[in-house]
């Protein structure tokens, strides 16, 4: 009998394990082709214009100055902030915000923020500091996608996005995430290489205020955020009476005060965006479904196409590169008709997505075949930014990753710029990067500069990063 309660425990343990994964899987397993809507309305040209428009652009480069900017354009917020992030995650740089985000609230500016469903789960149903953020009347939280686990069919559907707006002024769109590791110089020791680009309407107030490109981030934000599977989180006053949300209100007005003291340049109401920001002619968001199921690689095929018309060069930077197929195909397309193509992506050695570093190793040979000059960065602190310059005048900069989960299951954006000023600006950065990169010269053979030293990696972690591999091989779109 005990033997027969074993066997019957293990099979329902089974059953279970089955219909979790199967379920996840399920909506995704099945690549999409180009939607007919995308592939029919994509023009080449009405990503350029002879004329420069309302918009001037400020490339991000280090997590200080995107801390910076978050707090010096919340705190002159008149009317509304929108903040959407895929993760946000309780520490001094989030503090550092919600402070003057509950403050910009007590003065009557509305404030809306979006979060993914695993991060609202995982990092922010525990914490009472987002109870009490989301217990201000002026501030709602809404969550995409809770996470479910009786519905794991729900559960792969992630918000990948990233981005802040401030009335009709200025918006910043990249690459970061809402915690320390992306944000300030709090963690030293922990750190990301990320990029992101601000921009400023120079027409906000006016007449021609629309023509800005924030309000095609504006109205792609109430697409999602008016979307079914986005619930409020705990949006309920009463919530202030309780002693544990007062002693968090408390604290956000204790953080305020304190970072005006320590930052007050911060605070500086004078600063020149125009001065400190880049002419742009055409600007202009690239989005995907939004849903939470498999998706069209929308993205990818306008990313690439407006790669093939490139007269020179293109330059991809992506912290990692998960392909197919078509993706593989498609790359090799560029190459044949480009006469300079680079791919610059973490070293497994350096980057710090296990899971994608794993599946690099089983399929580098593709990426090899397709022709591109592939990179590997060696620097230390992991590359996140998502970036691509196409000649001399247009660069691209956003959440998208080159693999497979941006291409197929998440929400994702990037910002198209045509500024010949900006695309300098960020061919210099990438410049900077790709000093301490090592050329791929075939699966094992690299060109080595002097001065890079590649991190040794245990027997273990190797041998994990195969295994992993292998099993990962039939679900390699959740890499």
């Amino acid at each position: 009998m005990r033997i027969k309660a074993k066997r019957m425990i293990l099979i329902i343990v089974v059953c279970i394990v089955v219909y979790l994964v199967a379920g996840a899987i399920g909506p995704f397993i099945k690549y999409k082709d180009v939607s007919s809507q995308t592939a029919e309305e994509f023009r080449a040209d009405s990503f350029r214009s002879s004329e420069a428009g309302t918009d001037r652009a400020m490339l991000l480069e280090t997590s200080e100055s995107a801390l910076e900017h978050r707090i010096r354009l919340i705190n002159g917020a008149k009317s509304r902030i929108i903040l959407s992030t895929f993760d946000m995650r309780n520490g001094e740089s989030t503090k550092d915000l919600l402070s003057v985000i509950w403050h910009k609230a007590e003065e009557g500016v509305k404030v809306q923020i979006l979060v993914d469903g695993v991060s609202g789960l995982i990092r922010m149903e525990p914490d009472p500091l987002f109870h009490a953020v989301a217990s201000h009347p002026n501030i709602q939280i809404k969550i995409y996608n809770p996470v479910n686990p009786l519905m794991p069919w729900k559960t792969q559907g992630r918000m990948h996005d990233k981005y802040v707006i401030v009335d009709d002024s200025a918006y910043i769109l990249g690459g970061r995430n809402t915690f320390d590791y992306f944000l300030g110089d709090y963690d030293s020791k922990n750190k990301s290489l990320d990029r992101e680009v601000l921009i400023y309407n120079t027409a906000q107030g006016e007449e021609n205020s629309g023509e800005s490109s924030l309000f095609q981030v504006e109205a792609y934000f109430n697409r999602v955020w008016n979307l079914d599977v986005c619930r409020l989180f705990h949006d309920d006053e009463g919530q202030q009476k309780k002693k544990r949300i007062q002693k968090q209100m408390e604290l956000l007005e204790v953080r305020y005060q304190e970072l005006r003291e320590k930052q007050e340049g911060f605070f500086d109401t004078a600063y020149d965006y125009t001065a400190h920001t880049c002419a742009a002619n055409r600007i202009r968001l690239v989005s995907g479904p939004i849903g939470i199921y498999g998706k069209e690689p929308d993205i990818f095929y306008t990313l690439t196409e407006l790669m093939k018309q490139a007269q020179e060069r293109v330059v991809i930077h992506t912290p990692y590169v998960v392909t197919n197929d078509y993706m593989n195909e498609t790359l090799a397309e560029i190459v044949d008709t480009v006469p300079h193509v680079k791919m610059v992506i973490n070293s497994v050695e350096n980057g710090d997505n296990f899971v994608a570093s794993s599946d690099y190793q089983y399929h580098k040979k593709d990426v090899i075949a397709t022709g591109i000059s592939l990179y590997e960065y060696d620097g230390g602190l992991s590359t996140h930014g998502k970036s691509l310059v196409i000649d001399n005048d247009l660069c691209a900069v956003g959440s998208y990753n080159f693999d497979l989960r941006s291409t197929y299951m998440d929400t994702e954006l990037m910002l198209v710029i045509q500024s010949e000023e900006l695309t300098q600006q960020l061919m210099e950065y990438m410049g900077d990067i790709e000093k301490d990169c090592r050329m791929v010269v075939d699966e094992k053979n690299y060109v080595v500069p002097d001065h890079v030293n590649v991190a040794k990696v245990p027997f273990l972690k190797r041998l994990a990063w195969k295994v992993v591999g292998l099993l990962l091989q039939p679900f390699r779109v959740l890499a």
